[in-house]
């Protein structure tokens, strides 16, 4: 059995407004890539490893770990790291957020509107 941690930071609200122009294209940009978006889909339910997700979205390894810094580093995914008692512990990836609604400001431009999930709906132990 393995068991996941999680990395310490503070618990993200519920609900949280991207306005910056850049961080708006860097998460567009993720959710137009139809690979990003199968990753997403994937590590719906339960987090998974990169070996794991490579196989279950049909994607070469090489390709996946860039799909997931992607995803990491816009905030649609956690990574984790999985425990297992052999001593080989792994990443694991989970995704973070239930919903992104986008919304047309005259001044801002497109404002983002990241709705996180309870990161207590997620499995931890696998």
């Amino acid at each position: 059995m393995a068991i996941a941690t999680t990395a310490r930071r503070k618990e993200a609200p519920e609900k949280s407004t991207v306005r910056d122009a850049e961080e708006v294209q860097a998460l567009l940009d993720a959710l137009h890539d139809p690979d990003c978006r199968t990753v997403l889909d994937a590590t719906s339910d339960a987090p998974l490893s990169a070996r794991e997700l490579s196989e279950a979205c049909d994607l070469p390894l090489s390709t996946t770990y860039r799909k997931l810094d992607t995803l990491t580093e816009v905030g649609l995914l956690d990574e984790r790291t999985r425990l297992c008692p052999d001593g080989k512990h792994a990443s694991e990836y989970v995704r973070r957020v239930e919903s992104v609604d986008i919304d047309v400001d005259g001044e801002d431009g497109f404002v983002l509107t990241v709705s996180n999930r309870d990161p207590a709906g997620t499995a931890t132990r696998r």
